[in-house]
């Protein structure tokens, strides 16, 4: 049985992540910050007869995501894929502009974006490459294709986390690995943002993407059928 290691999981794109692999078969891994959802997360992954683990750990402390990935190999085995979309640390704190960025906001954003993501990498594609088979998939913010100044230094970390994502593709691609770059624009379906920025029963007055249909995007990513994806409900013409 493969397994897939969902790094940041929530109720709406996470878990439908989730869903979609373990539709496929897969073992299931969730990590998320907080260990308050984990029982109905796993009751919601009892129907597809698959093996599951719940890890509470939240990605940007030091040592967190080499934990993780241990508890999660140590119930499931080797990890086939890993689905790299952690979300934002504090919904409701105040953002800068860009024109208000500083080097530290800057070095703050890269930290909590990048570093998590290099941490991934280093940890899972020495084994997959040895393998000769393994995918790894990030996720970033529409910011990294479309200038969003009101974002300030998250926006250039979103940008540096795509290029991380391209050019690890390229270096891995050789071995028979996939890493793939799925860029999201719009407010997740279930997901907390969509939760807090909506109130129950009303239309969202907002861009809204089906969390359902960006799984299959993962999905399709983790196969190689595409290297990047794109959803933009803001510019839809683009």
């Amino acid at each position: 049985m493969s397994t897939i290691a969902v790094l940041g999981v929530g109720p709406g794109l996470g878990m439908s992540v989730a869903q979609r692999f373990a539709k496929e078969g897969y073992a299931v891994g969730l990590v998320s910050r907080s260990a308050d959802r984990h029982p109905d997360y796993l009751a919601a992954l009892e129907a597809s007869g698959v093996r599951t683990v719940a890890v509470a750990a939240d990605l940007r402390e030091p040592g967190a995501v080499a934990r993780a990935l241990d508890e999660i190999t140590a119930e499931l085995g080797p990890v086939d894929v890993v689905y790299h979309g952690p979300g934002a640390h504090d919904l409701r704190a105040p953002t800068v502009g860009i024109l208000e960025t500083g080097p530290a906001d800057i070095r703050r954003a890269m930290a909590e974006v990048l570093e998590p993501a290099a941490s991934v990498a280093s940890l899972v594609l020495p084994a997959m490459r040895s393998r000769g088979s393994g995918s790894l998939i990030y996720v970033s913010g529409l910011s990294a294709i479309v200038p969003l100044p009101f974002l300030g230094p998250y926006a250039p970390a979103s940008g540096a986390l795509r290029t991380y994502a391209h050019t690890l593709a390229a270096a891995v691609a050789p071995d028979g690995l996939f890493v793939g770059s799925l860029v999201v624009g719009g407010l997740i379906e279930r997901g907390d943002i969509h939760q807090m920025l909506t109130e129950p029963g009303s239309p969202a007055p907002y861009a809204t993407l089906d969390p359902d249909e960006l799984a299959d995007a993962v999905w399709r990513l983790a196969s190689g059928v595409e290297d990047e994806i794109v959803f933009d409900a803001f510019t839809p013409e683009r």
